[in-house]
């Protein structure tokens, strides 16, 4: 079997990629800049082309065809038309990767299914999604185009710790925050449900739906069976680092407004995402994939994570004074305000 993929380095693509490759023995192409070759394995083809450059990427694929394209890095309705131009006639099966965070916030219940109604007033990034999964189901409809829409939704690897809150250099500050016995901010009481998939867990879902007829023309959600609060995902961090967590819970909306004019899209990440409540049904696509199963839990998982990036200090450690300084000055003006009443 024969794919490419449409990025192929990210934080999902690249166990994707591992599991096709050692395991399964597909024949696997990339399409991508180039920049990340090193996290993919020898026996990957790559095409080096900026897949915006739709003449260029035309010309590279002229004479190939696959049996599933894989398309990680659409984002706009333009990306996946252009997709469409270029793969019509081409694949056997054209895979979207979607989001969680496209279903209706707040969802009418906390248990999430396919069904689940898809609309984000909060976030243009998944309105975005929407659009795209709405244009492709109407080729499928329209013109047989054979498409498959995957929804993640948190995500993490060895290289990332998953959050709630953190600034524009990602996790490592609010690590730090912890090894320094710093207070770390949680947003709301911190009790809100929410489930983490270790990459190599995703990976197995997705694997399954490659080639699979019955994948044709439907969406799927994938993600791991452990739901947690984010007060439990914290602490289980703490933990992991050998320190006490020093949780400070501040209201999802204080967060988003504070974080504005700082270019904090907490509005977005938490009023649209993270800050609500879900729990996701995966009866469907383990009927479809009945191999599906979570064998990483996040208590295992962080450790992982934790392991690797406390031993590549220039990869992974990036800090962010601007954010840290945030933090201090959210909590300083809430004191304040409690030391007002």
């Amino acid at each position: 079997m024969k794919v490419l993929f449409i990025g192929g380095t990210g934080i999902i693509s690249t166990a994707i990629v591992n599991r096709l490759v050692k395991e399964l023995h597909w024949e696997v192409w990339l399409i991508n800049r180039g920049n990340r070759s090193d996290v993919v394995p020898q026996e990957v083809n790559h095409i080096i082309a900026d897949i915006h450059d739709e003449k260029s990427v035309a010309d590279k694929i002229r004479d190939l065809s696959f049996d599933v394209v894989c398309e990680f890095i659409g984002f706009r309705v333009e990306d996946v038309e252009r997709d469409y131009r270029l793969f019509k006639g081409k694949t056997n099966q054209y895979i979207y990767i979607s989001s969680a965070s496209a279903y209706h916030k707040p969802a009418a219940s906390y248990i999430i299914s396919e069904g689940t109604t898809l609309a984000n007033p909060y976030w243009q990034y998944s309105r975005d999604k929407i659009a795209c999964e709405e244009y492709l189901m109407e080729r499928y409809r329209e013109e047989g185009f054979p498409i498959t829409i995957v929804r993640p939704s948190h995500t993490y690897d060895e290289r990332n710790i998953p959050l709630g809150v953190h600034g524009k250099n990602g996790f490592w500050q609010v690590i730090k925050r912890m090894m320094d016995r710093k207070p770390v901010i949680i947003q709301g009481d911190g009790s809100s449900l929410w489930t983490l998939t270790f990459n190599r867990d995703f990976a197995i879902g997705f694997t399954g739906l490659m080639g699979n007829r019955h994948a044709i023309g439907e969406a799927f959600q994938i993600t791991g069976d452990e739901t947690l609060t984010w007060n439990q995902i914290y602490a289980t961090i703490a933990d992991a680092l050998g320190v006490e967590l020093k949780a400070y819970h501040v209201a999802s909306d204080f967060l988003a407004a504070a974080g504005d004019k700082y270019g904090y899209d907490f509005t977005g990440s938490l009023i649209g995402d993270k800050s609500v409540s879900v729990v996701f049904d995966n009866s469907k696509l383990k009927r479809t994939v009945p191999d599906m199963r979570t064998s990483v839990r996040f208590d295992q998982g962080v450790r992982i994570a934790l392991d690797y990036i406390l031993s590549h200090p220039e990869e992974c450690q990036k800090e962010d004074p601007e954010f840290d300084a945030w933090c201090d000055r959210v909590i300083e003006v809430l004191e304040d305000a409690k030391g007002k009443l």
